[in-house]
């Protein structure tokens, strides 16, 4: 089996998403325009989606590596408006859509027209997560879309399941859907319940960082893997374990978190551009075979199929908003909701590689015949996802510009985060003045002033990013400190390499004394967002 094509995919799409960082454009947007057009370069192989590798091998990492950097305390808190997008939206856009594509597209069976509507029904969870996590936007609204976008694909999949076997002739009522749908997603939920405890159990117990970071890379894989044999839902599975994992992240070793966000940090920079490189790559496949919609037709028809996605989502969206806050108690409940939440909701409904996967999954045959309509369906589906991708995602961020919405606070966060510093180091220094009252503890004077200087460090560092910036380089003393402290640090790595390279010491001393001086510059460092 030749490799070749997928580490070229690989390296091309991660090189393409790098680039990207230095543009205004959108990783997402810049890697599917550059898949099309390298899907006409002479040569290129062609990339064809399997939904048996996309659906069990990329959605569970994704979702998983979503669901972690997701905020369960936010999620719970945003579960009203969650449940009525990622269920209520999903099942409402896949009727409407579909009957509406019914309509206006002569020939196309309801059945099929069902299958289309479930299949560009769930906006995308890495969109989603990619663009917002660019655009800062405030915190309720992200959780909300993260919310959405990692619970809708169970419910697109399930809904999809149910349009499919009325298409293909099985049969399928109402209450066989809603009773699909129910055991799909408790039998999802119930799976991540079952195996979120022994896999946090397991992962405190496993003593190594690279043992631990093992299980990580397999819990995914694990959770999607047992609910689908037992026919329920892995999306929700998956979601769930990463949730309650993410949330108890403290209780592993500091080793583990700090690998554990590196390889995540890893696996999504390079899973997420190879997917939307492959979104891209797919437009030779979706033009073979529309027969008689080739031409004009099949244009017009994605454009008619855009605008109904788009105007159902805010058909949906307001009032789903606004409705239910006629309850008191959800007024209570909730914060007042501005014009602008709804609108950046609405408009955030970017469609991904999830649709485009379930859309090849459909079979080519149906009572042996053709599958009606199923090479429309694969065109309409790649048409919305480059629609909503590129309309969307480009014009989502002069929208939140042209709203004036704001993001976090950054001076209350850094108050909130300087006085629960505080807090935390008066206990640290309560705890210093126990330990060292025990003649088991006694330390000499100079670790003893170590330790309390780095207590203090610690407690003034947030404080100072409040204090005065100095005027010469624009910096606060904090950041003046890190620049100072890393000068520092570089000049005893370029004199430990110096000294490796006059064979005073060997390589393996040269690693442990490098290791040190990471392991200080790496307690000292804050991601900039």
């Amino acid at each position: 089996m030749d490799a070749t094509p997928l580490l070229a995919l690989i390296a091309v799409s991660a090189a393409v998403a790098g680039l990207a960082r230095r543009t205004p454009v959108p990783a997402p947007l810049l890697l599917v325009a550059v898949g099309i057009a390298a899907s006409f370069v002479p040569g290129v192989p062609e990339y064809t989606l399997d939904p048996h590798i996309v659906l069990p091998l990329l959605l569970p990492p994704l979702l998983h590596t979503a669901a972690l950097e997701s905020s369960y305390l936010d999620l719970r808190a945003s579960v009203r408006p969650v449940a009525f997008l990622s269920v209520g939206y999903v099942l409402f856009a896949t009727v409407v859509v579909g009957w509406l594509v019914h309509l206006v597209v002569p020939g196309l069976p309801l059945t099929s027209a069902l299958v289309l509507g479930a299949v560009i029904a769930p906006p995308d969870a890495v969109a989603a997560t990619a663009i917002a996590r660019r655009l800062g936007l405030p915190a309720r609204t992200t959780a909300i879309l993260q919310g959405e976008s990692l619970v809708n694909d169970a419910t697109a999949i399930t809904a999809y399941k149910v349009a499919l076997a009325a298409a293909v002739g099985e049969g399928a009522s109402w209450s066989a859907g809603v009773q699909e749908f129910l055991v799909a997603a408790v039998g999802g939920v119930g799976v991540g319940l079952l195996l979120m405890v022994p896999l946090h159990w397991l992962r405190t117990r496993l003593k190594e960082p690279i043992l631990q970071n093992t299980l990580s890379l397999l819990i995914p894989f694990v959770a999607y893997a047992t609910a689908e044999y037992v026919h329920a839902s892995g999306v929700l599975a998956v979601v769930v374990v990463a949730l309650f994992l993410g949330h108890r992240s403290w209780q592993v070793d500091f080793a583990t978190r700090l690998q554990e966000a590196a390889v995540w940090k890893m696996v999504s920079f390079v899973l997420e551009s190879a997917v939307f490189a492959l979104i891209g790559l797919q437009l030779p496949v979706v033009l073979e075979g529309l027969g008689p919609y080739e031409g004009g037709a099949a244009l017009w028809y994605a454009v008619v199929v855009f605008l109904l996605v788009v105007a159902v989502r805010f058909v949906w969206v307001f009032p789903a908003t606004y409705l239910p806050r006629l309850s008191e108690r959800v007024r209570r409940r909730e914060p007042d909701t501005k014009l602008s939440a709804p609108l950046i909701v609405g408009w955030a409904g970017m469609r991904g590689v999830v649709s485009l996967a379930i859309a090849f999954s459909i079979p080519m045959t149906a009572q042996g015949e053709p599958f009606p309509g199923r090479n429309l369906i694969l065109f309409l589906t790649f048409t919305t996802v480059i629609g909503t991708l590129g309309v969307q995602g480009l014009t989502l961020a002069p929208l939140i510009r042209a709203l004036k919405v704001t993001g976090r606070d950054t001076y209350a966060a850094t108050l909130a985060e300087a006085q629960a510093q505080s807090e935390a180091s008066a206990a640290a220094d309560a705890r210093l003045d126990e330990l060292l009252a025990d003649p088991a503890n006694a330390l000499p004077g100079p670790l003893e002033d170590r330790l309390r200087t780095v207590l203090e460090r610690r407690r003034n560092a947030v404080w100072e990013r409040l204090g005065a910036v100095n005027e010469e380089t624009g910096e606060s003393a904090d950041e003046t400190y890190r620049r100072v402290a890393r000068e520092l640090i570089d000049a005893e790595r370029a004199v430990f390499v110096e000294l490796r390279d006059t064979r005073r010491i060997d390589d393996e001393m040269l690693r442990t004394l490098l290791r040190r001086l990471d392991l200080e510059e790496a307690a000292g460092w804050r991601e900039e967002e």
